[in-house]
Parts: C-alpha cells; structure tokens; sequence
C-alpha cells in the first residue's frame, strides 16, 4: 500500500514583555520539529484513524489522482484488514532515497508484530509517497540448512543500463566451470534483489540453495525498488519497462560470463514474474528453459479482487463497501476505462491495455523449450486455478514438468492451517524439496 503526508510545523513563540519593565527579555527560540517528529505526527494520526488529517498532508501529484475517500478505502483493504490497527510506534530512522528525505517509522500492529510505515517527503515536507512495508532492520538472515556456505562465492555486478543501472548479485559455485545458470525474475511490487518480505528472502535462499547444489544464480534489484519516483513518471509504461527488458538484460550478463555454460541458461520467474517469463523466452531465443514458481494464469485484476475477497472473509469485518469500491476499479481495468492521467490499481492505461491482450499460456506453447512449473497448495494469492491451466496445457506434454506442493505457500514455505498474509512475517525459508527439484532439473535438462 502506497501513500504519504507533509506536516505542519508549529512555531510557538514564548517571549514576553515583562510588565512595567523597560528592558525586553531574551525572546526563547521555538522548537524545531524534525522530519521524524513530524512523521510521528503522521503515524500518530494513523494511529487515530484519522485519515482524513493524514490525506490533508498528501502533495498534490497524490491528490490529484487519488480522493480521501479513496486513500479511507485503500487503507481499509490493504492495511487495516490484514495487519489490523497501529497499536505502537517503536522506533524511527531518517534516509535519503532517490533526493527525497525518507523516515521509516516502525510500528507495533493488531493483527502482526511489526512493520514499517515508509513515509517519503518533497523539499517542502509535503508527503510524495506513504507505504506499509515489512520492516528491515528487525531481522537478521539465517542461511537455511541445506546452504553449504563453503560451496559458492558471489561477486556484486550491475546491470548496464544508461537510465536504470541496477546493482546485482552473482552466485557462482566452486570448482570447475562452466555451470548452469538461472536470472531470478521478481513478482509484482518494488522488491529487492532477494525479493524479502519481513524476516524471509526468498530469492536468497534460492540462490545459496542451488550454489551449494552447482548452479550459478543471478539476481538483482528491481527498477521500481531502486528508482520508484523516477519510474513513476514514466508516461505509458508496461511490464516490459516493469520487467522483461531488465531481465533480458540479466540473460545477456549471464551470456557474456565465463563461468556460465551458455547452453544451459534458465529464467526462474515468480508470481508476477513466473506469468512474464514465458514473454522473455520469447524475446530470447538463448533461453535454455523456464521455470514458473506460483505462475498466474489470469489477469492480475482478478486476482487483486480474489485476494481482497479471502482476506476481507477472513477478517470477520465487513468490508463490503471497500469491495466495491474495488470491484468497481477492477471493471475500469477490464473495460479499459481509464483516462491518459489515471491510475488505477497503481497503474496506467497503458499497463492493463498491454496486459489485456497477454496470455502467459498461449505464449508459453509458442516456445520450443523445457518448461518446469511448481505451485504451492496454500497458496492463496495465485491458486490452484491458475495451476489447472497449467497443467490442463501441458499435462501430456513430455518437455514440460509440473508439480505441487501441499504445504508451501506463495513463498514456497512451508505451514499449517488456514493460508494468511500474517504468516508471510513469520520466520521461514523456501523448503528444500523445492530447491532439489529445481537443482535436478537444471542438471537435467
């Protein structure tokens, strides 16, 4: 969820005249608020659910696009059912990103133990961005066990791109090359290289698992994580400036490197990631195969109202007027009417018009190539739905492999009971039987 405020500094000025005196005291000096203090104001408002108070704060490149009514509803859907209510502020911590001054305030909530709400601030202190965020600095990464630390190396590379240079990790096993490779592709949202979410890393415990087990991993931070205001100003933009094109240019790196035997080259896609691969294979014919973990088979804007819908059911809470302000954005997207100067969803016209007329499973038998497809049964943001198509596709189709897993859970981790976006919090690692498959099958193939 993504939002942000300014403040109102106050100035309160103590000087006195003493009466019947002559000599003017010392006038005493106001105090200065800081960002952080005023970021506290914000959070505390929050707090109040006063979100009104909080809208009054928005810059106008926020305000013109999005009404208090609608940020009521967003903060409803996407932060208040799921995570619950600001219970505490625990802490604060002020950085530059991208020129704009960033305070992230960590916070107690209801329903999970702690997050980050990201503030971002213009030179005017006027909010330009508000997000809910797991926190980073709470966790400290633990290898999983079946990481060999002693098995792989890795080299900080970056990608060469004039406009978007983007920092990158390499992942090469010891001993002797060339090895295979794969470039990990994240899902939808402006993840890092590691795609974490709160205490779990998904993508590293991919890459470290697969070194240990003789493969090389290239991953990297995505353009939206590292440039968000300056991709936002991208006038009709689409997931090949989201994603495909930084991935093609993953693909090249790792054909351009001596410890890569170019005839073995994989993309492993994720979630939203997983959906585009088989549209970077396309555009790539050195790409050995794909890997598809939690691949959607629908349109993203259903599956933004299925995953609404759960969670809302889930809450007890009646959430039907925030539904239907969502189903009513979700029939925007699908009838395409959305004006030049509007989001909706996060995103533009030109986004939903191109992903309209794209489908990931009729472009994936338009390739020659070996595809391996895993999903999760507790996954509840990309369903066995989507997996039906995949497997109804290519079920008798011996160059591709399908499999399921019946306690994995979007991140491919392991749980019990009833799937939340609370448990994604929770301290975990991609399991181990996912990581062998995906390692034998590389060597496989």
């Amino acid at each position: 969820m993504k939002r942000i405020l300014s403040a109102i500094v106050l100035v309160i000025l103590s000087g006195a005249l003493l009466a019947g005196c002559v000599e003017k005291q010392p006038v005493q000096q106001p105090p200065v608020n800081t960002l952080e203090d005023v970021a506290v104001d914000i959070v505390t408002l929050l707090m109040k659910n006063n979100l009104t108070g909080v809208y009054l704060f928005f810059n106008t490149s926020i305000t013109s696009q999005v009404t208090a009514e609608d940020f009521t509803n967003i903060w409803a859907q996407q932060v208040s059912t799921p995570y619950g209510n600001i219970t505490r502020i625990v802490r604060t911590r002020l950085t530059n990103e991208s020129g704009y001054s960033v305070v992230y305030v960590t916070c107690n909530f209801s329903k999970v133990p702690v997050l980050d709400v990201k503030i971002s601030f213009n030179t005017q202190q006027k909010i330009v961005a508000l997000l809910v965020i797991p926190t980073l600095e709470a966790f400290d990464y633990s290898a999983p066990s079946y990481v060999d630390l002693n098995a792989f190396t890795e080299e900080n590379v970056s990608f060469p791109s004039e406009h978007w240079k983007l920092p990158a990790t390499l992942t090469i096993p010891k001993g002797t090359g060339p090895f295979p490779a794969v470039l990990l592709v994240h899902g939808s949202g402006p993840n890092d290289r590691d795609e974490t979410y709160g205490p779990n890393k998904i993508f590293k415990d991919i890459a470290w698992g697969l070194a240990s087990r003789g493969v090389v991993v290239l991953r990297y931070e995505k353009r939206t994580k590292l440039y968000p205001d300056e991709f936002a100003k991208l006038q009709n933009f689409t997931v090949q400036d989201e994603t495909i094109t930084d991935a093609l240019i993953g693909v090249n790196l790792l054909n351009t490197s001596p410890v890569v035997d170019h005839s073995k080259i994989f993309v492993l896609g994720h979630s939203l990631g997983g959906m585009l691969a088989p549209r970077i294979a396309l555009q790539d014919t050195r790409i050995k195969g794909l890997l598809l973990l939690a691949a959607p088979t629908r349109h993203l804007e259903d599956l933004i109202l299925e995953q609404s819908r759960y969670l809302a059911n889930l809450s007890g809470e009646n959430q039907s007027d925030e539904l239907a302000q969502l189903e009513r954005q979700v029939m925007k997207v699908k009838n395409l009417d959305i004006n030049q100067s509007e989001n909706v969803l996060g995103a533009p016209l030109s986004y939903w018009a191109d992903l309209a007329t794209y489908d990931p499973v009729e472009t994936a038998q338009l390739l020659d190539i070996s595809l391996l497809i895993l999903q999760g049964k507790r996954d509840y943001q990309v369903t066995m739905t989507d997996f039906a198509r995949w497997n109804e596709t290519f079920y008798n189709d011996t160059s591709v492999t399908l499999k399921t897993y019946p306690s994995l859970n979007h991140f491919f981790i392991a749980g019990i009971g009833v799937p939340t976006d609370a448990e994604y919090l929770i301290e975990g690692h991609v399991a181990e039987e996912v990581i062998s498959d995906i390692a034998s099958w590389m060597h496989h193939h």
